[in-house]
């Protein structure tokens, strides 16, 4: 049992939490072709406001344990918020796409922060009798931020302005920072037993992810591709260095005989082959609907909503149809739909009826559901208890790289 009994409004802050970063993630893919006009950039250049955030969110996930470790539970999450809140702000007055970018960064570097230390502080307040049920509480909410999101930011385009689908976190965030002030545990680890942080793992770990992606991102822009090329070779540099070190030391961020692991291995690289067709669907179908066939940026909320909806509806169903059918002939099979359902995306015209998208983009959230669900599962299924908390965090920041590399 917990020596402190966690306040009863706790489960509510951290579901809340949850859910404004869950909501972020997806509250401006229908906002980007009107906040491209507005600030006169090219709309296809609007992901870089939306894979910065995700590649921050992806190179400081790692530093979460650290930080709780050294800082304390409570002064971490309330820096966090109030960084998250603060690059709503910035976002809100950005005068050109550089500046967006910057707040986004910023952003990011709060939202970083704002699920796996809810997660540490649940793991840490309640006992294994209470976890489960409380953890469904907080997860819940979270569920909703990727169906809401799209409407929300539709709606806030269309009736308001883009300002306001950022402005619309600053009243949450900053209720939220009074609140963990107020009720969240202060968890942290003795002075003694802080645990090593590999700044030089972190560093060329960092190093490789922002090259490679920044190099996949600046070959879409015309001109000569050299500066492309140089980021390309000084990111395969820095992995290879970060292999050279992980050789020698058994701390390491993430250490190599997680690969040793062939199911860890194999859902690594799924995952990531995965997500890179299916991350581009979100930010390209509302620019596809709003630039091609003159959509309203509500019309294409309520087109993106059935795919998170069916992902929630789907959930309760996967580990039933998992035990009948095996992991390989899902993940064969569903595979296959995905590729058949993205091909299909490509073949309306702007005389059909946008009712007919429904059905199929509702089937596209179900196959979703069960790819990620399976793959992070198996994924994870067979690490040995000490890999467990290394082989988590590099599952979670290879899904974040993959969602940065399939946009750009």
């Amino acid at each position: 049992m917990p020596p402190v009994k966690p306040h009863k409004y706790l489960p509510l802050l951290l579901a809340l939490s949850i859910f404004m970063q869950m909501l972020d993630a997806t509250i401006l893919n229908t906002a980007l072709p009107k906040m491209a006009e507005d600030l006169q950039a090219s709309p296809l250049n609007m992901q870089s406001a939306v894979i910065s955030y995700a590649l921050t969110l992806a190179l400081l996930m790692p530093l979460s344990g650290y930080l709780c470790d050294r800082y304390g539970t409570r002064k971490v999450f309330a820096v966090s918020m109030g960084l998250f809140v603060s690059g709503s702000i910035m976002a809100a007055a950005a005068p050109n796409l550089v500046t967006l970018v910057v707040a986004r960064v910023v952003k990011g570097m709060g939202g970083s922060m704002l699920m796996p230390v809810p997660r540490l502080v649940l793991m840490r307040a309640y006992d294994k009798s209470q976890l489960l049920y409380v953890m469904n509480f907080v997860v819940m909410p979270a569920l909703l931020g990727p169906v809401l999101g799209p409407l929300v930011g539709g709606y806030l385009v269309e009736y308001a302005s883009w300002h306001w689908i950022f402005l619309i976190n600053v009243p949450i965030g900053i209720i939220g920072i009074w609140f963990t002030l107020k009720i969240m545990p202060d968890f942290h680890a003795p002075e003694t037993a802080v645990a090593r942080f590999d700044v030089s793992c972190f560093f060329l770990f960092a190093s490789r992810a922002v090259s490679l992606s920044l190099a996949i991102e600046t070959l879409t822009h015309p001109g000569p591709h050299w500066f492309s090329i140089s980021l390309g070779l000084f990111g395969m540099a820095a992995f290879w260095l970060y292999l050279q070190h992980a050789k020698q030391d058994k701390q390491a961020l993430y250490p190599l005989n997680l690969m040793q692991v062939r199911t860890f291995r194999l859902g690594i690289a799924g995952n990531l082959a995965s997500r890179l067709g299916m991350a581009a669907v979100p930010f390209l179908l509302p620019l596809f609907l709003q630039l091609a066939f003159s959509r309203s940026p509500s019309e294409s909320g309520w087109i993106l909503a059935p795919i998170a909806l069916a992902a929630l509806m789907t959930k309760p169903l996967i580990k039933s149809l998992i035990s009948r059918a095996s992991y390989r002939n899902v993940l064969i099979w569903n595979t296959r739909l995905i590729g058949i359902i993205i091909i299909m995306l490509s073949l309306p015209t702007a005389t059909t009826p946008l009712w007919l998208l429904i059905p199929l983009l509702f089937l596209l959230g179900m196959c979703n559901s069960l790819q990620y669900s399976a793959m992070n599962t198996l994924t994870i299924a067979d690490l040995r208890p000490g890999q467990a908390s290394s082989g988590n965090s590099l599952m979670t920041v290879n899904q974040q790289l993959s969602i940065s590399l399939g946009i750009a």
